[in-house]
């Protein structure tokens, strides 16, 4: 999947990876496509809230090596 900007919050706890990929959907326009990797296995649920509570859209999580990759779209 290609992804407009990808952020690397590996090694980072909550809620350092939401609060990386708040400041970086502020910078997208709508449709666009985020990619966050995290190794904190918090934020799989943290994710999920958090794209619920912003109207954006969670469109794949994949897992390798313990790295979470997260793709969100922009509503």
């Amino acid at each position: 999947m290609q992804a407009d900007v990808i952020i690397d919050a590996k090694g980072l706890s909550c809620p350092m990876p939401i609060v990386k990929a708040k400041k970086a959907m502020e910078g997208l326009q709508p449709g666009q496509i985020m990619q966050l990797e995290s190794t904190d296995k918090g934020s799989v649920n943290d994710f999920q809230s958090w794209v619920k509570r912003t109207n954006n859209e969670l469109l794949k999580v994949e897992e390798d090596n313990d790295v979470f990759r997260f793709f969100v779209k922009k509503s």
